[in-house]
């Protein structure tokens, strides 16, 4: 696999792509970054997007992860002193999870975006964005009907730490994308350069296929379920034997995220998965690629739950030394 197929291994979309095959044409030492908002546990979100990152290390980039405490108190998820605590926490498991600690610079939002500089970018941008625009930038972040003039200037705050944090890459999932797409218009009229942006795909709610797996809303997997909990999440998971599911009962679009899982987070990290079964059932199953493994579950040779066995015990491997870490 060479550098752009690496750097673009499982990513929904890249923009643009000439950008990003400029990249991987001397990856070594560029920088790309991912922003969180410090907000508890890492959960199955998190996760995807690290494993991104970790697909980006090995093609020689060196990461940064920025945990928006700022961001965070914007959004009203508490005070400093807490909010920074739980980005404390959260370094130590994205380490735990797989980053190579030595090609990731963990960077609190409050080390530069309160300063004079930024400060004065960001009420430049305010004069170059319309209402509208910001809204529409806005609308991941927004919770309940009442928007608050904080959330609006989050997004533009996005924008602008592609420039000051020195990237070469932002990386996000596909709802970030109103974001990077407003950092394109934005960072120009402030005299800088763009980047290119690549998302990674969303995963469908765990227990209905429809819609995003959500930590707020429906079931999720976090770093600190234990060995029972996963099993019995994805036990009880959606999952037809088939990558493309009909549309539920009211026209909406389906996913099975239990395949979503075995693609985005398992298969990037292992080079094998074992579906153990009974010799009476046919014996235990190895796969090599999760192509291999759909198409079994396509033509009947592997059934769902066997899948669902083999894709806990996965998921449980690689969340093992963070919950551990969580414990200590």
């Amino acid at each position: 696999m060479d550098a752009y197929e690496l750097i673009t291994r499982n990513a929904d979309e890249v923009v643009t792509d000439d950008e990003v095959r400029t990249l991987a044409n001397s990856p070594e030492g560029k920088r790309a970054y991912v922003g969180y908002e410090p907000s508890g546990v890492l959960h199955i979100g998190h996760m995807l997007t690290a494993t991104k990152l970790i697909d980006l290390q090995e093609a020689g980039f060196e990461v940064t992860v920025l945990l928006a405490d700022v961001h965070a108190y914007l959004n009203d998820k508490g005070t400093f002193e807490e909010i920074r605590e739980t980005a404390e926490r959260m370094q130590e498991q994205f380490i735990a999870y797989g980053l190579d600690a030595e090609q990731t610079e963990f960077v609190l939002g409050s080390e530069f975006q309160l300063d004079e500089e930024y400060t004065l970018d960001l009420h430049a941008a305010e004069l170059e964005t319309t209402l509208s625009r910001a809204k529409r930038s806005m609308a991941e972040i927004q919770r309940g009907d009442h928007a608050k003039v904080s959330q609006m200037v989050y997004p533009l705050m996005q924008a602008l730490d592609i420039e000051y944090l020195d990237v070469d890459l932002a990386v996000g999932g596909l709802d970030q994308r109103k974001v990077h797409m407003l950092a394109r218009e934005t960072l120009p009229e402030l005299g800088y350069d763009v980047r290119p942006a690549l998302h990674t795909p969303i995963i469908a709610d765990l227990s209905t296929g429809v819609g995003k797996m959500s930590s707020s809303d429906g079931v999720t997997i976090s770093m600190d379920d234990s060995s029972e909990e996963i099993q019995e999440k994805v036990t009880d998971a959606y999952c037809p034997p088939t990558a493309d599911p009909d549309p539920d009962d009211e026209g909406n679009e389906r996913e099975n995220p239990v395949l979503q899982l075995f693609k985005y987070h398992v298969f990037p990290r292992v080079d094998t998965v074992v579906v153990e079964r009974p010799d009476e059932y046919g014996g235990d199953l190895e796969y090599d690629s999760y192509e291999a493994l759909a198409a079994d579950m396509e033509s009947g040779e592997l059934h769902p739950m066997d899948a669902k066995g083999a894709l806990a015990a996965e998921l449980d491997a690689l969340i093992a030394p963070g919950r551990q870490q969580l414990d200590a």
